[in-house]
Protein backbone atom coordinates (compact mmCIF):
# COMPACT_ATOMS: atom_id res chain seq x y z
CA UNK A 1 0.00 0.00 0.00
CA UNK A 2 2.56 2.69 0.97
CA UNK A 3 4.24 1.25 -2.00
CA UNK A 4 1.73 2.49 -4.00
CA UNK A 5 1.68 5.72 -2.70
CA UNK A 6 5.20 6.59 -3.39
CA UNK A 7 4.23 5.96 -6.95
CA UNK A 8 1.22 8.63 -6.23
CA UNK A 9 3.33 11.05 -4.53
CA UNK A 10 6.00 10.68 -7.56
CA UNK A 11 3.73 11.68 -10.60
CA UNK A 12 2.02 14.24 -8.26
CA UNK A 13 5.42 16.24 -7.98
CA UNK A 14 6.15 15.34 -11.57
CA UNK A 15 2.98 16.72 -13.20
CA UNK A 16 1.87 19.41 -10.91
CA UNK A 17 5.71 20.70 -11.26
CA UNK A 18 5.37 20.15 -15.04
CA UNK A 19 2.16 21.89 -15.11
CA UNK A 20 3.40 24.78 -12.96
CA UNK A 21 6.35 25.23 -14.97
CA UNK A 22 4.46 27.95 -16.45
CA UNK A 23 1.94 29.00 -14.23
CA UNK A 24 1.90 32.59 -12.88
CA UNK A 25 -0.98 32.55 -10.50
CA UNK A 26 -2.14 31.51 -6.70
CA UNK A 27 -5.90 31.33 -6.98
CA UNK A 28 -6.95 30.78 -3.73
CA UNK A 29 -5.13 30.07 -0.50
CA UNK A 30 -2.42 27.24 -0.71
CA UNK A 31 -2.18 27.36 -4.43
CA UNK A 32 -3.19 26.03 -7.33
CA UNK A 33 -3.52 22.49 -5.60
CA UNK A 34 -4.05 23.38 -2.46
CA UNK A 35 -0.59 21.94 -0.83
CA UNK A 36 1.38 25.72 -0.49
CA UNK A 37 4.11 24.33 -3.45
CA UNK A 38 4.95 26.28 -6.25
CA UNK A 39 7.39 25.61 -9.26
CA UNK A 40 9.01 29.07 -9.64
CA UNK A 41 12.55 29.86 -9.44
CA UNK A 42 15.31 32.72 -8.70
CA UNK A 43 13.51 33.82 -5.75
CA UNK A 44 14.60 36.04 -2.89
CA UNK A 45 16.16 34.52 0.41
CA UNK A 46 16.99 37.76 1.77
CA UNK A 47 15.46 40.80 2.28
CA UNK A 48 14.56 44.10 4.62
CA UNK A 49 11.48 46.17 4.36
CA UNK A 50 13.84 48.10 2.01
CA UNK A 51 16.15 45.51 0.70
CA UNK A 52 14.75 43.51 -2.41
CA UNK A 53 11.47 45.14 -2.01
CA UNK A 54 9.84 45.67 -5.39
CA UNK A 55 7.30 47.68 -4.24
CA UNK A 56 5.26 48.04 -0.65
CA UNK A 57 1.27 48.57 -0.46
CA UNK A 58 -0.44 50.46 2.49
CA UNK A 59 -3.12 48.47 3.41
CA UNK A 60 -6.40 50.28 5.20
CA UNK A 61 -6.43 47.98 8.48
CA UNK A 62 -5.46 44.77 9.71
CA UNK A 63 -6.05 40.82 8.74
CA UNK A 64 -4.71 37.20 8.21
CA UNK A 65 -6.25 36.92 4.61
CA UNK A 66 -3.99 35.24 2.45
CA UNK A 67 -3.94 37.64 -0.87
CA UNK A 68 -4.17 35.17 -4.28
CA UNK A 69 -3.06 36.32 -7.78
CA UNK A 70 -4.43 35.78 -11.10
CA UNK A 71 -1.78 37.51 -13.80
CA UNK A 72 -1.16 40.82 -12.69
CA UNK A 73 -3.86 41.47 -10.43
CA UNK A 74 -3.56 40.60 -6.83
CA UNK A 75 -6.94 40.32 -4.66
CA UNK A 76 -7.06 40.46 -0.36
CA UNK A 77 -9.31 40.97 2.16
CA UNK A 78 -8.92 43.46 4.92
CA UNK A 79 -10.77 45.43 8.00
CA UNK A 80 -11.08 48.73 7.18
CA UNK A 81 -11.94 50.37 10.39
CA UNK A 82 -15.58 48.93 11.40
CA UNK A 83 -16.36 48.12 7.13
CA UNK A 84 -14.89 44.55 6.19
CA UNK A 85 -13.36 45.08 2.04
CA UNK A 86 -12.15 43.22 -0.79
CA UNK A 87 -9.38 45.17 -1.92
CA UNK A 88 -7.35 44.42 -5.84
CA UNK A 89 -3.69 45.53 -6.04
CA UNK A 90 -1.76 45.45 -9.52
CA UNK A 91 0.98 42.58 -9.12
CA UNK A 92 3.09 45.28 -11.72
CA UNK A 93 3.88 48.29 -9.00
CA UNK A 94 1.54 47.54 -6.49
CA UNK A 95 -0.96 50.31 -7.20
CA UNK A 96 -4.18 50.14 -5.59
CA UNK A 97 -6.89 49.24 -8.59
CA UNK A 98 -9.82 49.23 -6.69
CA UNK A 99 -11.48 49.03 -3.01
CA UNK A 100 -14.80 47.62 -2.36
CA UNK A 101 -16.83 47.76 0.85
CA UNK A 102 -18.80 43.79 1.34
CA UNK A 103 -20.00 44.44 4.73
CA UNK A 104 -19.02 46.21 8.47
CA UNK A 105 -19.05 45.02 11.70
CA UNK A 106 -15.79 43.79 12.30
CA UNK A 107 -14.54 41.87 15.57
CA UNK A 108 -11.35 41.66 16.61
CA UNK A 109 -10.64 37.71 18.29
CA UNK A 110 -7.81 37.63 21.28
CA UNK A 111 -4.69 39.77 20.40
CA UNK A 112 -2.91 38.21 17.91
CA UNK A 113 -5.20 35.95 16.59
CA UNK A 114 -7.22 37.60 13.97
CA UNK A 115 -10.47 39.65 13.17
CA UNK A 116 -12.69 39.06 10.48
CA UNK A 117 -11.10 39.26 7.45
CA UNK A 118 -9.32 36.17 8.54
CA UNK A 119 -10.68 33.55 5.51
CA UNK A 120 -8.82 33.89 1.96
CA UNK A 121 -10.53 35.17 -1.08
CA UNK A 122 -10.31 32.76 -4.13
CA UNK A 123 -10.23 33.72 -7.78
CA UNK A 124 -10.58 31.28 -11.56
CA UNK A 125 -9.15 35.27 -13.30
CA UNK A 126 -12.73 36.72 -14.31
CA UNK A 127 -14.46 36.56 -10.82
CA UNK A 128 -13.33 37.05 -7.08
CA UNK A 129 -15.20 35.36 -4.00
CA UNK A 130 -14.53 36.95 -0.77
CA UNK A 131 -15.73 35.56 2.98
CA UNK A 132 -15.78 37.15 6.01
CA UNK A 133 -16.39 36.00 9.53
CA UNK A 134 -19.52 37.63 10.19
CA UNK A 135 -20.82 35.28 7.62
CA UNK A 136 -21.00 37.36 5.05
CA UNK A 137 -19.83 36.01 1.19
CA UNK A 138 -19.55 37.66 -1.90
CA UNK A 139 -18.57 37.31 -5.11
CA UNK A 140 -17.22 40.28 -7.71
CA UNK A 141 -15.79 40.75 -11.33
CA UNK A 142 -11.87 40.74 -11.46
CA UNK A 143 -13.30 44.92 -12.03
CA UNK A 144 -14.56 45.37 -9.20
CA UNK A 145 -18.22 45.08 -9.71
CA UNK A 146 -20.30 43.20 -7.44
CA UNK A 147 -22.01 40.01 -8.85
CA UNK A 148 -24.15 38.30 -5.77
CA UNK A 149 -23.72 38.69 -2.39
CA UNK A 150 -25.18 36.39 0.63
CA UNK A 151 -24.99 36.07 4.70
CA UNK A 152 -24.80 32.48 5.54
CA UNK A 153 -26.44 33.48 8.92
CA UNK A 154 -29.93 34.01 7.19
CA UNK A 155 -29.36 30.96 4.45
CA UNK A 156 -27.59 28.35 6.78
CA UNK A 157 -28.35 29.00 10.31
CA UNK A 158 -26.73 31.50 12.46
CA UNK A 159 -22.88 31.24 13.34
CA UNK A 160 -22.25 30.38 17.09
CA UNK A 161 -18.34 30.08 17.03
CA UNK A 162 -16.00 31.75 20.04
CA UNK A 163 -13.20 33.13 17.54
CA UNK A 164 -15.50 34.23 14.25
CA UNK A 165 -15.63 31.80 10.89
CA UNK A 166 -11.93 31.60 9.71
CA UNK A 167 -13.05 28.55 7.26
CA UNK A 168 -11.86 29.70 3.92
CA UNK A 169 -14.20 28.31 1.11
CA UNK A 170 -12.78 26.32 -1.43
CA UNK A 171 -12.90 26.91 -5.53
CA UNK A 172 -13.16 23.93 -7.56
CA UNK A 173 -14.52 23.82 -10.95
CA UNK A 174 -17.89 25.46 -11.13
CA UNK A 175 -18.75 25.04 -7.29
CA UNK A 176 -17.92 27.22 -4.31
CA UNK A 177 -17.69 24.05 -1.19
CA UNK A 178 -18.02 25.77 2.52
CA UNK A 179 -17.77 24.14 5.59
CA UNK A 180 -19.54 25.60 8.81
CA UNK A 181 -19.03 23.72 12.02
CA UNK A 182 -19.89 25.03 15.27
CA UNK A 183 -22.56 25.38 17.58
CA UNK A 184 -23.32 26.51 21.27
CA UNK A 185 -20.33 26.27 23.56
CA UNK A 186 -22.19 24.75 26.49
CA UNK A 187 -21.56 21.55 28.08
CA UNK A 188 -25.49 21.30 29.06
CA UNK A 189 -26.43 22.17 25.47
CA UNK A 190 -26.74 19.06 22.97
CA UNK A 191 -27.12 21.12 20.02
CA UNK A 192 -24.88 20.70 17.08
CA UNK A 193 -24.47 22.87 13.84
CA UNK A 194 -22.49 21.16 10.97
CA UNK A 195 -23.08 22.10 7.53
CA UNK A 196 -21.34 21.24 3.80
CA UNK A 197 -22.33 23.15 1.67
CA UNK A 198 -21.85 23.57 -2.41
CA UNK A 199 -22.57 26.60 -4.03
CA UNK A 200 -22.88 27.75 -7.57
CA UNK A 201 -20.16 30.10 -8.22
CA UNK A 202 -21.78 32.21 -10.64
CA UNK A 203 -24.68 32.91 -9.39
CA UNK A 204 -24.55 31.77 -5.48
CA UNK A 205 -27.29 29.41 -5.60
CA UNK A 206 -26.94 26.48 -3.42
CA UNK A 207 -26.58 23.44 -4.89
CA UNK A 208 -26.85 21.61 -1.82
CA UNK A 209 -26.01 21.32 2.06
CA UNK A 210 -25.99 18.59 4.48
CA UNK A 211 -25.84 18.47 7.89
CA UNK A 212 -22.95 16.89 9.30
CA UNK A 213 -23.54 15.00 12.50
CA UNK A 214 -20.86 14.34 15.62
CA UNK A 215 -20.91 13.40 18.88
CA UNK A 216 -18.19 16.54 19.73
CA UNK A 217 -19.02 18.68 22.80
CA UNK A 218 -18.45 22.11 24.13
CA UNK A 219 -15.71 24.01 22.04
CA UNK A 220 -14.82 20.49 20.19
CA UNK A 221 -17.71 21.54 18.24
CA UNK A 222 -16.07 24.64 16.55
CA UNK A 223 -13.49 23.94 13.79
CA UNK A 224 -11.82 26.52 12.16
CA UNK A 225 -10.50 24.44 9.28
CA UNK A 226 -11.08 24.82 5.39
CA UNK A 227 -11.96 22.29 3.00
CA UNK A 228 -10.05 20.83 0.31
CA UNK A 229 -10.83 18.99 -2.60
CA UNK A 230 -9.12 15.71 -3.42
CA UNK A 231 -8.65 14.44 -6.15
CA UNK A 232 -6.37 11.48 -8.01
CA UNK A 233 -7.45 9.99 -11.33
CA UNK A 234 -11.49 9.28 -11.27
CA UNK A 235 -11.46 9.52 -7.45
CA UNK A 236 -12.39 12.75 -6.23
CA UNK A 237 -14.40 13.91 -3.26
CA UNK A 238 -14.54 17.00 -0.68
CA UNK A 239 -12.25 16.86 2.41
CA UNK A 240 -14.17 18.30 5.84
CA UNK A 241 -12.15 18.49 9.26
CA UNK A 242 -14.16 19.63 12.37
CA UNK A 243 -16.07 18.74 15.52
CA UNK A 244 -13.61 15.65 16.54
CA UNK A 245 -13.47 14.15 13.20
CA UNK A 246 -12.72 14.29 9.57
CA UNK A 247 -14.98 12.83 6.83
CA UNK A 248 -15.18 12.75 2.69
CA UNK A 249 -17.98 13.85 1.16
CA UNK A 250 -19.25 13.02 -3.04
CA UNK A 251 -18.95 16.21 -4.80
CA UNK A 252 -22.19 15.44 -6.71
CA UNK A 253 -24.50 15.50 -4.14
CA UNK A 254 -22.56 15.92 -0.55
CA UNK A 255 -23.20 12.26 0.88
CA UNK A 256 -21.09 11.23 2.95
CA UNK A 257 -18.58 8.79 1.72
CA UNK A 258 -16.42 8.21 4.73
CA UNK A 259 -15.28 9.29 8.46
CA UNK A 260 -12.28 9.03 10.36
CA UNK A 261 -13.17 9.93 14.43
CA UNK A 262 -10.38 9.07 16.30
CA UNK A 263 -8.90 12.21 16.81
CA UNK A 264 -10.10 13.12 20.11
CA UNK A 265 -9.40 10.58 23.20
CA UNK A 266 -9.09 8.26 24.42
CA UNK A 267 -8.24 6.48 21.09
CA UNK A 268 -5.49 4.26 20.31
CA UNK A 269 -4.54 6.97 18.13
CA UNK A 270 -4.93 9.66 21.08
CA UNK A 271 -4.96 7.67 24.44
CA UNK A 272 -5.21 11.06 26.59
CA UNK A 273 -8.76 11.43 28.33
CA UNK A 274 -11.02 13.71 25.69
CA UNK A 275 -10.56 17.42 26.30
CA UNK A 276 -13.63 19.43 26.04
CA UNK A 277 -11.20 22.22 24.22
CA UNK A 278 -10.72 20.41 21.31
CA UNK A 279 -11.07 22.58 18.71
CA UNK A 280 -9.01 22.14 14.91
CA UNK A 281 -7.60 25.17 13.77
CA UNK A 282 -4.57 23.68 11.26
CA UNK A 283 -6.80 22.21 8.15
CA UNK A 284 -5.64 18.58 6.81
CA UNK A 285 -2.82 18.57 4.20
CA UNK A 286 -4.45 16.50 1.46
CA UNK A 287 -1.95 14.98 -1.04
CA UNK A 288 -2.89 11.17 -3.87
CA UNK A 289 -2.87 8.41 -1.82
CA UNK A 290 -2.86 10.21 1.64
CA UNK A 291 -3.86 12.72 4.20
CA UNK A 292 -2.14 14.22 6.70
CA UNK A 293 -4.35 15.04 9.76
CA UNK A 294 -3.57 17.34 12.80
CA UNK A 295 -5.61 17.75 15.36
CA UNK A 296 -5.69 19.97 18.41
CA UNK A 297 -3.52 21.56 21.36
CA UNK A 298 -1.61 18.16 22.74
CA UNK A 299 -3.47 15.72 20.23
CA UNK A 300 -1.76 13.61 17.72
CA UNK A 301 -0.91 13.56 13.69
CA UNK A 302 -2.66 11.04 11.75
CA UNK A 303 -1.73 10.23 8.44
CA UNK A 304 -4.79 8.06 6.62
CA UNK A 305 -4.53 5.81 3.66
CA UNK A 306 -7.18 6.87 0.87
CA UNK A 307 -7.72 3.65 -0.51
CA UNK A 308 -8.55 2.21 3.33
CA UNK A 309 -10.80 5.49 3.79
CA UNK A 310 -12.94 4.58 1.25
CA UNK A 311 -14.73 1.34 2.72
CA UNK A 312 -16.83 3.67 4.89
CA UNK A 313 -17.07 4.01 8.96
CA UNK A 314 -13.14 4.04 9.46
CA UNK A 315 -12.73 4.80 13.02
CA UNK A 316 -12.43 1.45 14.36
CA UNK A 317 -10.05 0.21 11.36
CA UNK A 318 -6.47 0.47 12.48
CA UNK A 319 -4.95 -0.27 8.79
CA UNK A 320 -6.46 3.08 7.39
CA UNK A 321 -3.30 4.92 9.37
CA UNK A 322 -0.27 4.81 7.77
CA UNK A 323 0.90 6.61 10.82
CA UNK A 324 0.57 8.78 13.76
CA UNK A 325 2.81 11.25 15.48
CA UNK A 326 2.22 12.47 19.07
CA UNK A 327 2.62 16.15 18.15
CA UNK A 328 0.44 18.67 16.22
CA UNK A 329 0.83 22.04 14.51
CA UNK A 330 -1.94 23.74 16.54
CA UNK A 331 -2.52 26.48 13.87
CA UNK A 332 -0.05 25.48 10.34
CA UNK A 333 -1.09 23.34 7.85
CA UNK A 334 1.66 20.76 7.03
CA UNK A 335 3.74 20.90 3.77
CA UNK A 336 5.15 17.94 1.85
CA UNK A 337 8.51 18.38 0.01
CA UNK A 338 10.69 15.29 -1.70
CA UNK A 339 9.11 12.64 0.85
CA UNK A 340 9.39 14.96 4.16
CA UNK A 341 6.35 16.31 6.03
CA UNK A 342 7.24 19.62 7.34
CA UNK A 343 4.97 21.02 10.31
CA UNK A 344 5.21 24.37 11.96
CA UNK A 345 4.64 24.67 15.53
CA UNK A 346 2.86 27.84 17.01
CA UNK A 347 6.15 28.22 19.58
CA UNK A 348 8.59 28.43 16.27
CA UNK A 349 9.78 24.92 16.47
CA UNK A 350 9.58 22.98 12.92
CA UNK A 351 9.05 19.10 13.20
CA UNK A 352 10.06 17.03 10.08
CA UNK A 353 8.64 13.41 9.10
CA UNK A 354 9.23 10.74 6.79
CA UNK A 355 6.45 10.57 4.91
CA UNK A 356 6.50 7.35 4.43
CA UNK A 357 6.71 5.90 7.81
CA UNK A 358 5.91 9.42 10.21
CA UNK A 359 9.21 8.85 11.77
CA UNK A 360 10.48 12.17 13.40
CA UNK A 361 13.60 13.87 11.83
CA UNK A 362 14.04 16.83 13.87
CA UNK A 363 12.19 18.86 15.89
CA UNK A 364 14.17 21.70 16.36
CA UNK A 365 13.61 25.78 17.25
CA UNK A 366 14.04 28.27 14.11
CA UNK A 367 12.39 31.53 15.98
CA UNK A 368 10.94 32.31 19.12
CA UNK A 369 7.88 33.68 18.69
CA UNK A 370 4.16 32.99 17.88
CA UNK A 371 3.93 31.49 14.49
CA UNK A 372 0.23 31.14 12.84
CA UNK A 373 1.25 31.39 8.94
CA UNK A 374 1.71 28.54 7.37
CA UNK A 375 5.01 27.29 5.25
CA UNK A 376 5.18 27.69 1.77
CA UNK A 377 7.53 25.67 -0.57
CA UNK A 378 8.66 27.52 -4.08
CA UNK A 379 12.24 27.95 -5.81
CA UNK A 380 14.14 25.41 -3.62
CA UNK A 381 13.65 26.86 -0.06
CA UNK A 382 10.81 26.79 2.56
CA UNK A 383 9.28 30.43 3.61
CA UNK A 384 7.66 31.10 6.75
CA UNK A 385 6.27 34.45 9.26
CA UNK A 386 6.21 34.66 12.46
CA UNK A 387 3.36 36.88 13.96
CA UNK A 388 5.82 39.99 15.34
CA UNK A 389 7.28 40.04 11.71
CA UNK A 390 10.41 37.28 11.39
CA UNK A 391 10.56 35.80 8.34
CA UNK A 392 12.14 32.38 7.96
CA UNK A 393 13.75 30.51 5.16
CA UNK A 394 14.37 27.00 5.24
CA UNK A 395 16.76 24.29 3.20
CA UNK A 396 14.23 21.74 2.70
CA UNK A 397 16.30 18.38 3.99
CA UNK A 398 16.92 15.69 7.16
CA UNK A 399 19.10 18.72 8.67
CA UNK A 400 17.34 21.81 9.91
CA UNK A 401 19.44 24.37 7.45
CA UNK A 402 18.22 28.02 8.46
CA UNK A 403 19.12 29.35 5.23
CA UNK A 404 18.03 33.10 6.52
CA UNK A 405 15.99 35.30 8.68
CA UNK A 406 14.73 38.57 7.95
CA UNK A 407 12.94 41.49 9.35
CA UNK A 408 9.79 43.22 8.24
CA UNK A 409 8.99 44.69 12.00
CA UNK A 410 4.70 44.53 11.31
CA UNK A 411 2.88 41.75 12.61
CA UNK A 412 2.33 38.88 9.85
CA UNK A 413 -0.45 35.70 10.21
CA UNK A 414 -0.78 35.76 6.93
CA UNK A 415 1.02 32.92 4.29
CA UNK A 416 3.30 33.97 1.92
CA UNK A 417 2.43 33.55 -1.55
CA UNK A 418 4.21 32.93 -4.54
CA UNK A 419 3.92 34.19 -8.32
CA UNK A 420 5.87 35.03 -11.85
CA UNK A 421 9.14 34.63 -9.61
CA UNK A 422 8.20 37.30 -6.64
CA UNK A 423 6.96 36.20 -3.07
CA UNK A 424 4.43 38.23 -1.55
CA UNK A 425 4.10 38.57 1.83
CA UNK A 426 1.36 40.39 3.30
CA UNK A 427 1.48 42.50 7.32
CA UNK A 428 -1.05 43.59 9.25
CA UNK A 429 0.32 46.95 7.65
CA UNK A 430 1.08 46.53 3.94
CA UNK A 431 1.51 43.98 1.11
CA UNK A 432 5.38 43.31 -0.12
CA UNK A 433 6.18 42.03 -3.59
CA UNK A 434 10.07 40.47 -2.60
CA UNK A 435 12.06 40.07 -5.59
CA UNK A 436 15.48 39.78 -6.51
CA UNK A 437 17.00 42.77 -8.49
CA UNK A 438 15.98 42.22 -12.52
Amino acid sequence: MMRCFFVYLFLFSFFSLTSLASAESWPQWRGSRGDGVSSEKNLPVKWSKTENVRWRCELPGQAGATPVIWNDRIFLTSADGDDLVVICISASDGRKLWQKKVGSGNQDARAGEGNSASPSPSTDGEYVWCFFGTGILACFTVDGEEVWKVDVNQRFGKLDIQFGMTSTPVLDGDALYLQLIHGPMKFDDATRVGKVIKLDKKSGKTLWEIDRKTEAAFECKHSYASPFVYREGNREFLVIHGADCITGHDLKNGKELWRFGQLNGPTKVNPKDNDPTFRFVASPLVVPGMIIVPTAKEGPVVALRVNDLLSGDCSAKQEVIAWSSPRTPDVSIPLLVDGLVYMLHKDGRLQCLDAKTGNEIYFARTYTGQHRSSPVYAGGHIYFQSSDGHCTVVKPGSTLEVVSTNELDEPVTASAVVADGVLYIRSYKALYAIANPK
